[in-house]
């Protein structure tokens, strides 16, 4: 049977929607005794069929810049360490010239990739927070594993893994404390969440980053690891790197927003302006990646265990925070769409914070630097596995919302 095609006996399935209605939904409920041969095979059929345009529907989603993002994130990985390493004085050169002590190329690729993804966030619709109880109670729920468990997670894990590379450590702590503000809306519309909370969490972990992301990562390297004389974590650099990296392309996509929504109209800037401007934040992501290896081209290739040695205690971290959120949320009695969104959430981790925060305190050629670079290569694979996975899931069990 066609993927797109609706079978007669249920109206009610369209295999392309990206939420599917559940097995177990009024237009699949059979009886398993009284139910004809031939009609539990169709059921089944419509089933596999609806599973397999799930999986479809997901990669498909993708636009060929997202959809191949891994890819292309590697690629840049293996072009910079080729640009360090056999081109003369390509480390030198991308250093010069600093902007909050980051080098200049690496602040551009940065500000560009934070930037697309902020446009989109509806800052207008904020005030109905304040309105609505159950809102408050995701939120909350939302800031306890985002901002306790996941980072107290990742605290534990970097210490499992590394408690021999200090370094990479406090990379790995730099990323736990970042939480996602720009890939985590790609995740959840893809599985099927909740868009318009998923921007209003990502609204609300913008503005706690601003606050919470300086006074954590001191705490964490400073008071409970104990970093070492040699190494300074200065709150004034950390809240800086935060308020520059964070604040002005915050401050610009709100400005964007309201702007054009005005002078021209809000059509217009969601069909045209924001088609137009999203491909820039991945074309940022990769410029920030391939500049940072680059610049650490030679220190990459002569420590590649370490790079292994990272993506390891990802890998455990991105499941572990999935599947304890998506637990604890079916337990709570939650809907699919925000249990779906607020996993995400949790799993997800803003790099471009930590890479911005990791080279401005500790330099481009730093252990923290290399820790926080590997992260993007790690968590696109894996999460858009897990929108996968989490779909068969709520299809599964049922899962309503």
């Amino acid at each position: 049977m066609p993927l797109n095609q609706k079978h007669p006996q249920h109206d009610g399935l369209d295999t392309n929607r990206v939420s599917n209605p559940p097995i177990n939904s009024p237009d699949l409920d059979v009886q398993p005794f009284s139910t004809p041969g031939h009609v539990r095979d169709v059921e089944k059929q419509a089933n596999g069929d609806r599973i397999v345009a799930d999986k479809v529907s997901a990669f498909k989603g993708l636009g060929w810049l997202d959809r191949f993002l891994a890819v292309w994130i590697l690629l840049a990985m293996i072009i910079g360490v080729l640009l360090g390493n056999f081109v003369p004085n390509t480390g030198p050169a991308l250093q010069k010239g600093k902007f909050v002590g980051v080098s200049v190329p690496i602040a551009i690729g940065l500000l560009v990739m934070m930037y697309p993804i902020l446009c989109k966030v509806k800052y207008e619709t904020l005030h109905h927070v304040f309105r609505h109880r159950e809102l408050w109670i995701q939120i909350a729920f939302s800031v306890f594993m985002n901002w306790i468990v996941a980072p107290f997670l990742m605290l534990g894990l970097a210490w499992a893994f590394l408690p021999d590379k200090s370094g990479l450590r406090e990379g790995l702590i730099l990323v736990g404390v970042a939480r996602c503000i720009a890939m985590v809306l790609i995740w959840t519309g893809l599985a099927g969440g909740d868009s318009e909370y998923c921007a209003i969490l990502v609204a609300v972990n913008s503005i706690l980053q601003m606050v919470l992301f300086a006074p954590i990562a001191l705490l964490f390297i400073k008071v409970i690891s104990r970093a070492g004389p040699g190494v300074t974590v200065s709150y004034t650099t950390v809240a800086t790197s935060v308020a520059v990296f964070l604040g002005i392309p915050l401050a610009a996509a709100i400005l964007t927003r309201f702007t054009l929504r005005k002078l021209v109209s809000p059509a217009w800037y969601n069909d045209v302006f924001l088609k137009w401007v999203a491909p820039w934040s991945l074309i940022g992501l990769l410029f920030t990646i391939l500049v940072l290896f680059a610049s650490q081209g030679r220190q990459v290739v002569h420590q590649i265990v370490s790079v292994v040695r990272v993506a390891a205690p990802l890998l455990v971290y991105f499941g572990v925070i999935f599947f304890l959120t998506l637990l604890i949320t079916h337990k709570l009695g939650f809907g699919y769409k925000l249990a779906a969104t607020q996993s995400f959430t949790a799993a997800s981790n803003n790099f471009e914070l930590a890479i911005a925060v990791a080279v401005a305190t500790f330099g481009a050629d730093s252990d923290q630097a290399l820790a926080a670079t590997v992260g993007p290569l790690i968590e696109v694979p894996v999460l858009l596995a897990l929108v996968y996975v989490v779909k068969w899931i709520g299809n599964k069990r049922g899962w309503k919302d």
